[in-house]
């Protein structure tokens, strides 16, 4: 049984995964859902995305500071170069998700997104090709109705993977897709779903 859009204190609806976690909140109403299209800002919630595997996004995302400050402010080119004493570091900090795998994964894609940027017009428009530049939008009323994938992330799920990216499976790229607003999945009901369409990303939140 899916859940449907819950009416907070401050009178507002809004989809019932944030919620009343302030922190959680506030990526709900000024980030997910909302159209990305800066190379690098892509690059790291993809690498995100990877390291939610298994775990929750609200853990990742109490922890998306430290990840900034560890990986260089997910700056691709940096990242490519990291060496093993680099990787022995990450994998002694406890900010972050210490996992081997998922740490190197993040390495093989900085370097693969290198490749894009060098060989296309740039990481956001290979990424948005798919979805012709401009973002669907859905009508769900229930979480229920919620896909995990979709052909769509499929196709794009391959064609990173053929280009060396990692933690780039169906599931992990169709929450990608909806975080970056390539697809609008807020319920119908929620405040963001007329909101959130065309609107660019708000100014990063401060996480203490």
């Amino acid at each position: 049984m899916g859940r449907a859009a819950v009416v907070h204190p401050d009178g507002l609806t809004r989809c019932p995964w944030p919620g009343s976690d302030p922190l959680y909140v506030a990526y709900h109403d000024t980030e997910w859902g909302v159209p990305e299209y800066d190379d690098r800002a892509l690059y790291e919630k993809l690498i995100l995305d990877g390291f939610q595997a298994g775990l929750s996004w609200i853990t990742i995302l109490r922890k998306r500071d430290n990840f900034r400050r560890a990986f260089d402010d997910f700056q691709p080119d940096k990242i490519a170069r990291y060496s093993d004493k680099k990787i022995h570091a990450l994998m002694n900090d406890a900010g972050i998700v210490r996992n081997r795998a998922k740490i190197e994964g993040a390495i093989l894609s900085a370097r693969s997104w290198l490749k894009i940027q060098e060989e296309s017009d740039g990481f956001s428009k290979f990424l948005w090709d798919f979805m012709d530049g401009t973002p669907k939008v859905n009508a769900f009323k229930t979480t229920a109705s919620v896909p995990a994938s979709t052909p769509l992330s499929v196709k794009m799920s391959k064609e990173l993977a053929s280009r060396g990216f990692k933690f780039v499976g169906p599931t992990i790229v169709y929450a990608f897709m909806q975080a970056t607003g390539m697809v609008n999945d807020h319920l119908v009901t929620c405040f963001c779903h007329e909101t959130c369409s065309g609107k660019r990303r708000a100014p990063r939140l401060k996480i203490k």
